[in-house]
């Protein structure tokens, strides 16, 4: 009877290594399967990101360049805004019915001339005017020392710039909106090399605003433009003479003297150049 225990103990304790033997072999192999199977096929595993390594890579990651200008390559262009006025546009946006562009350009008493009724030639290209960059440059020296940090944002276009800038608008906003805020190429004043868009650094949510004009910065460029030969191009309320809205950031260099004129007449430059 003893011996028929001790034998049934030997063989059951038998048959318990034997499935533990199976049972780790299976294990094993699932084991080694699994491995294979990530190696091989990585996606299989899902991971959350982790957010800080995210934040991390979205702050380290380089500012993309700002879109220069088709010509020059030396400044970098700012997409006009119409400034926010209620002006009634001008019959055909102020321009001449028909009208072609010219083969020289005009000149009334000395002064070079580009608005809606005097076009500038399809290959009039003087880029930037020397004398007139000179002069910014003395000036913006004497705003720092008075707590403004200019920057000539847009200078020389030519032609073919302004024909794009000019399309890009009339896409957007339509022809009668864009001729109030936008030349037409042929008929843009920074095609002279004279006309400087101005604004102040770090501020460049102002910049091709009305409410620039109404910043420290704006004020002292009215008032002091013109002792560097700069006037404000187009002041507001004379829309119907102009042929543009106020723009706060618009200035043409004249020269001193010219320049200096024309602020104490309080007149535009077409008025006091008798060209309405």
């Amino acid at each position: 009877m003893k011996r028929s225990i001790y034998v049934n103990k030997k063989k059951n304790d038998k048959k318990k290594y034997i499935w533990i033997g199976v049972s780790s072999a299976i294990v094993l192999i699932v084991i080694v399967g699994a491995i294979i199977l990530v190696k091989q096929y990585p996606q299989l595993i899902e991971t959350k990101p982790n957010t800080t390594d995210i934040a991390k890579e979205k702050t380290e990651q380089p500012e993309q360049p700002v879109q220069e200008e088709i010509e020059p390559p030396k400044q970098t262009e700012v997409t006009e805004e119409p400034a926010k006025q209620q002006e009634q546009p001008l019959e055909n946006g102020g321009y001449i019915e028909g009208q072609t562009l010219p083969t020289e350009p005009t000149y009334v008493d000395g002064v070079l001339i580009a608005n809606k009724k005097y076009p500038l030639p399809a290959d009039f290209a003087p880029g930037e005017n020397k004398e007139a960059r000179a002069a910014f440059e003395k000036m913006a020296a004497d705003a720092k020392t008075a707590g403004f940090e200019l920057n000539a944002f847009s200078t020389y276009r030519s032609y073919e710039y302004q024909e794009v800038l000019y399309n890009n608008y009339v896409s957007r906003d339509g022809k009668e909106n864009a001729d109030r805020y936008s030349a037409r190429p042929g008929y843009s004043e920074h095609q002279t090399g004279l006309a400087f868009d101005i604004g102040e650094k770090g501020k460049e949510d102002l910049w091709l605003t009305a409410e620039f004009g109404e910043s420290e910065a704006g004020k002292w460029l009215v008032e002091n433009a013109h002792k560097y030969g700069f006037i404000l191009r187009y002041p507001e309320g004379k829309e119907a003479i102009t042929g543009y809205m106020y723009e706060s950031w618009h200035f043409r260099y004249l020269g001193v003297e010219l320049a200096t004129k024309v602020k104490e007449s309080n007149l535009t430059l077409e008025e006091y150049l008798g060209i309405q």
